[in-house]
């Protein structure tokens, strides 16, 4: 995959509960460079990730960008990652670490470790540091992010075709733009092809937990919801999807072996040319801040996984839809747009960048009310 009331506003709230995950190594030690650019020695580039590696998911797919790099760009650099990294202060400490070891580039992967990067970045202008989802940036650290929403759009077309009860289930990690984005988009897009379709969310304030994850789509289910996503970094949702008997849309990753009945479609995240391009840059000596937010027509976000049972119609329909979003024909929020309380949101046009950024509402279609403070 795969970041609070509004954007600025939650950055301070969000703490990840989760055990710091160990250094692993995945090249030989190679000496400081005095700068990221081209020399003899490799240049060392690190990862942080907030959840663990795994067969799918968040940091599955960061960690596939990061190995696709490095089989790109082969002796010219050494990586190493450390996984399971809670969001604050044990970010922090990983950051410098890595810098302090001579990392020279450093991705840092979850929207939580943005202050802590931008600290760290602060004592050592020498390296260069990509933070992924954030908004903040410095002389020395860029900012990238993917529009994760124009996938949720096309995955909703296909769940509100597919629901049988007009409801839908999500569960959702923290209540910011990125997220809100998703189930707004997620709902507009099932309501193109279901005008009557619901949808239910349940947040459970943290990125990785199966345990909550799994939970949370069971509660979904016994409200009525017979297709269910998540804005999670585990597997939980789909594989409860799958012993429940009911459909499912994952995320992130490619899921379909955790749920071989129950998904209907993947919505991915691919990071590995773009991880190789600023690995370049820092080797060329062409690094630069110039922050990114990449969508389908970029090749960040792909749909993958159909399911074989879908309507031929719809897979035409998802399909056409999606050449539409790559050649900037369509955007998910478009006019007219409301609230799910009855306020008007867009009269016109297509919500820009900065309206994107500022996200804190349900759409139309949505239950209940966006939490306050994370809660």
């Amino acid at each position: 995959m795969q970041a609070f009331a509004k954007w600025i506003a939650i950055a301070s709230a969000v703490a990840l509960a989760a055990g710091c995950g160990k250094r692993e190594d995945v090249a030989p030690k190679a000496e400081p460079v005095k700068a990221a650019v081209a020399t003899e020695q490799p240049l060392k580039i690190g990862f942080v990730y907030v959840s663990p590696v795994s067969d799918a998911g968040w940091t599955t797919q960061h960690n596939a960008g990061r190995e696709q790099m490095a089989k790109a760009l082969g002796p010219r650099i050494s990586t190493s990652f450390v996984e399971k990294v809670p969001e604050g202060a044990d970010a922090e400490r990983v950051i410098r670490d890595l810098a302090q070891q001579g990392h020279k580039l450093i991705f840092t992967t979850s929207f939580g470790f943005m202050n802590p990067t931008l600290k760290v970045a602060e004592e050592f202008k020498d390296v260069r540091f990509e933070h992924a989802t954030g908004y903040k940036t410095a002389s020395n650290v860029n900012t990238y992010n993917a529009r994760f929403y124009e996938g949720r759009y096309l995955a909703g077309m296909i769940a509100g075709r597919m629901t049988k009860t007009g409801t839908l289930g999500y569960v959702a990690a923290f209540p910011i733009p990125e997220v809100l984005q998703g189930i707004n988009a997620f709902v507009l897009g099932a309501r193109a092809t279901n005008p009557k379709v619901r949808l239910r969310v349940v947040w459970i304030n943290t990125w990785y937990d199966p345990g909550k994850e799994r939970d949370a789509a069971n509660t979904l289910i016994g409200q009525g919801a017979d297709v269910v996503t998540h804005h999670t970094d585990s597997t939980a949702v789909v594989a409860a999807a799958e012993e429940k008997r009911k459909m499912a849309v994952a995320y992130h990753s490619n899921m379909a072996k955790f749920g071989p009945n129950a998904q209907l479609v993947a919505v991915t995240h691919h990071w590995g040319d773009y991880y190789t391009q600023r690995a370049r840059a820092a080797l060329d000596g062409t690094w630069s801040v110039a922050p990114v937010w990449g969508g389908m027509k970029d090749g960040f976000i792909r749909l993958q996984g159909l399911a074989d049972n879908l309507p031929p119609e719809l897979v035409e329909a998802v399909k056409a839809r999606q050449e539409e979003i790559r050649a900037g024909k369509f955007h998910p929020f478009t006019a007219p747009l409301k609230s799910n309380d009855g306020k008007e949101i867009l009269a016109s046009g297509s919500l820009d960048d900065a309206q994107l950024g500022a996200m804190n509402y349900y759409v139309e279609g949505v239950i209940g009310k966006v939490p306050v403070g994370g809660n």
